[in-house]
């Protein structure tokens, strides 16, 4: 599977945090489509072909998933706990990305099935090596599961 094909999720309600990831990936020439979800049910409805995205039905899910915990309408952990519910989505890998520093956030994040959990870094330089890091790992050299066919 080429870099092309790889599309990240990111689910982030915060424009000037998505400004900034979006900046990072292209900076660090990762050029894999990203798809933005500005709450948690949108995030359900991208992943589940629901509401304005029911024309991905059949498509295939994103390589990996960049999910805030600090969401509107639905948080992160209920987008979390959803996506590990479901035999669709259930191994997709997901980095929890949040400026949170509570250990209740970290430990339920790990317990509802997060692969990752990065704390957002304040400074550009960091966030640009952050997410490069992230893009490396994930993107790269982590092998994902064999797609599993959209119920």
């Amino acid at each position: 599977m080429d870099q092309m094909s790889k599309t990240i999720l990111l689910v982030e309600d915060n424009p000037d945090d998505v400004k900034l990831t979006l900046r990072a990936f292209k900076r660090n020439n990762m050029l894999n489509p990203i798809v933005v979800a500005r709450d948690g049910i949108e995030a359900l409805d991208f992943l589940f072909a629901r509401g304005a995205y029911a024309e991905r039905a059949g498509k295939p899910p994103p390589t990996l998933i960049i999910l805030d915990l600090k969401l509107p309408k639905l948080d992160g952990l209920g987008v979390l706990k959803a996506v590990r519910g479901d035999d669709r989505t259930r191994l997709i890998p997901v980095v929890i990305m949040t400026s949170s520093k509570e250990e209740q956030d970290l430990v339920q994040s790990y317990s509802l099935g997060a692969n990752s959990y990065v704390r957002k870094p304040v400074d550009f330089a960091e966030f640009v090596e952050a997410v490069r890091v992230l893009g490396i790992y994930w993107l790269m050299m982590n092998n994902p599961p064999p797609e599993r066919n959209p119920a």
